[in-house]
């Protein structure tokens, strides 16, 4: 599992480590371990030509620090100083020893575009609200230039915290991060401008609780459930889907093919789709009797296609098992009904419902991720799974959020979270808790569509069957 910490906590820990080393021990540390990335990098370090950019914090002196270690390998080096009268005297003083050289920002368009790296350490993780104007200036430049691009701990222009980007921000190649993941490299936007993030061990203690959790194949191994000799479909779970209508059949299709592949023993489909489901799926159980006479279930998923239909959503909140709710039923379902449950709820937007939900526009919800989950959750008590190009899992009790690694941009198709649903209630219903149901089918659900894309567009229905291939690879290792 990776996790990442704010950087109140990654600060705490760095002071510890400060206070029993030698002083400039910890960012000579971090300056070998990026001096060390930059040359993987390149390759060949001898006779490369490299551009740092230093601000005038400690991202500025590991710049500093690991430019001259490149120096003394022979590259050609030249530190543009953006704040000179605060730059790390020590750290230039080293560069200088190494023979690099030092120039002021208005030099620095045209070294970069005859640069073969640019080293990024213009802001660190305590950057607010954006880059100033002489360092937004460069971020085009940057961006434009045959450079690889290196960033310092995380891209500067991003929040370390919430991955948001107010503004120009450096678009990196490779980010090298130190001690931890910071939330803002997991999270877009930021994370977009983080490429490749390299992480380097300086040997920080940090808490066993994390504020971001990503979770990976051994991780999701354990929590799959894997039927045994005393198995039947009744134990291993059945799990109800209340989904589609005449006007959205294959939603409630989609959402069965995605069930039948998460773990439980049966699926109980109840709506008007019914003739489409036995059509494609002739295992499913078919109701037309609505939720309270479909037969027993451990979970119900409720939402995807429904359109207008409210009651079914309001008897579905009222079971006392764990309640999956997306799409429609998310319009559908009355706040206090969802406050009130005593049983597990997973409620699974994307942005623009999530933005409904909350009230506020589908920007504001894109642009802070990590604050919309959180709030979300916390509003509703409930467990929300929010979609989007960074997935992201949140309790409502607190806790570290899930961030989803896996995935590509050609799941954003139609259906595709219709089956995410089916997926996700499924391993409800098999008896994992809403965090790690959505946290396991979100994984599951990226995995099978990059397995089904490789490159290629993709329809929900090839999502669906690549979940198989997907759970193999996870328990394979």
């Amino acid at each position: 599992m990776r996790s990442a910490y704010s950087v109140e906590t990654v600060r705490a820990a760095e002071r510890e480590l400060m206070a029993r080393l030698p002083e400039g021990a910890l960012m000579q540390r971090a300056a070998a371990g990026l001096a060390a990335a930059c040359a993987d990098l390149l390759g060949r370090v001898y006779g490369s030509r490299i551009v740092l950019l230093v601000g005038s914090g400690d991202n500025g002196g590991d710049a500093l620090y690991a430019g001259a270690r490149l120096a003394r390998r022979g590259a050609g080096v030249t530190a543009v100083l953006l704040a000179p009268e605060r730059a790390h005297a020590e750290g230039l003083a080293a560069l200088r020893r190494a023979g690099g050289a030092v120039a002021g920002v208005e030099g620095a368009e045209d070294l970069i575009p005859r640069a073969d790296l640019v080293l990024d350490g213009i802001v660190g993780i305590g950057g607010k609200g954006g880059l100033r104007p002489d360092a937004a200036r460069l971020a085009p430049v940057v961006e434009t230039s045959r450079a690889a691009v290196v960033a310092v701990d995380l891209p500067s222009g991003v929040d370390a915290d919430t991955g948001e980007v107010r503004g120009a921000a450096i678009r990196a190649d490779l980010t090298v991060t130190f001690g931890t993941h910071k939330p803002g490299l997991l999270v877009d936007p930021a994370r977009e401008y983080a490429g490749s993030v390299r992480l380097v061990d300086i040997g920080l203690a940090l808490p066993v609780e994390a504020e971001l959790e990503a979770l990976q194949h051994a991780d999701v191994a354990r929590l799959l459930p894997v039927p045994t000799g005393e198995s039947d479909k009744y134990r291993r779970g059945v799990v109800g889907i209340a989904a589609g209508s005449a006007r959205y059949p294959g939603a409630a299709v989609l959402a069965v093919a995605g069930a039948l592949r998460g773990g439980a023993g049966a699926v109980r489909y109840v709506g008007p789709a019914g003739d489409a489901v036995i059509a494609r799926f002739p295992e499913t159980l078919v109701s037309d009797q609505g939720p309270k006479r479909a037969g027993r279930v451990q979970a119900w998923v409720v939402g995807p296609g429904a359109g207008d239909d409210a009651a079914s959503v309001a008897e579905v909140l009222a079971a006392d098992v764990p309640v999956l709710i997306d799409a429609d039923g998310l319009r559908l379902a009355d706040a206090g009904a969802v406050r009130g449950r005593r049983a597990p709820t997973l409620m699974t937007p994307h942005a623009g419902e999530a933005a409904a939900l909350l009230g506020v526009a589908r920007e504001s919800v894109e642009e802070a991720r990590l604050e919309s989950v959180r709030e979300l959750a916390g509003r509703y008590g409930a467990t929300v799974l929010l979609k989007g190009s960074t997935t992201l899992v949140a309790d409502s009790g607190g806790g570290a959020v899930r961030v989803n690694p896996t995935g590509t941009a050609w799941l954003a198709t139609a259906g595709s979270g219709d089956v995410l649903s089916g997926l996700a209630g499924s391993l409800l219903a098999a008896g994992l808790s809403a965090v790690d149901a959505g946290s396991a089918a979100a994984y599951l659900h990226g995995l099978a569509g990059r397995f089904a894309a490789d490159g290629a567009p993709v329809g929900a229905h090839d999502v669906a069957d690549g979940i198989r291939g997907a759970w193999r690879d996870v328990r394979a290792g």
